[in-house]
């Protein structure tokens, strides 16, 4: 490997401080467990210094960071050394954790589940920036994000899946219109 893939520190520390919190947080969300979080973090800055990719623009570079997250998240998880061993119970002390009902009920979601809600509200990314991240169908993506909020319903009864239900209804104002606009007559 020769130095043209290398690239310089000022430019990984910017993008680092830039894109480190969203990417830890992608993979916390994915693995549960912050110690193989900041193997994933690693990797996937490894990968990026190697890569040596231009990017056309900020949002291009944060897609890519945010698939390289998945792909190095869904290689951790499906290897056997990960399938064979169990992990260390983790003491949620990080920074980026929220103590509270939601998270906790967010973090026993399925992987696919946790992953679909933490890019729609953690991320602020769309329903079709999801489906292509995913390489999965807008359709899918809006099921995924239904079917997570309905496991969460369920887990979080009462006054506590009230709000969570008022902040879905403000976020479903803004997907609801095309699918309106789709099957109006």
């Amino acid at each position: 490997m020769g130095n043209e893939s290398l690239r310089t520190n000022d430019s990984v520390d910017e993008i680092l401080d830039t894109y480190g919190r969203m990417v830890y947080r992608l993979a916390y969300a994915r693995t549960k467990n912050r110690y193989d979080a900041d193997d994933v973090m690693q990797e996937v800055f490894l990968r990026y210094i190697r890569s040596g990719k231009e990017f056309a623009d900020e949002e291009h570079r944060r897609a890519w960071l945010i698939r390289a997250t998945i792909n190095c998240s869904k290689t951790l998880l499906s290897s056997a050394w990960f399938r064979k061993t169990s992990p260390l119970e983790d003491t949620l002390t990080t920074e980026l954790e929220e103590k509270s009902e939601v998270y906790y009920a967010v973090m026993d979601l399925p992987v696919k589940y946790r992953t679909v809600i933490h890019l729609y509200y953690y991320e602020d990314l769309s329903v079709s920036q999801i489906s292509g991240l995913l390489k999965t169908k807008e359709t899918t993506v809006k099921s995924q994000l239904h079917r997570a909020r309905s496991l969460l319903k369920e887990t979080l009864k009462g006054e506590l899946f009230l709000m969570f239900e008022k902040k879905y209804k403000a976020d479903n104002e803004r997907i609801e219109p095309t699918r309106e606009k789709a099957y109006s007559p």
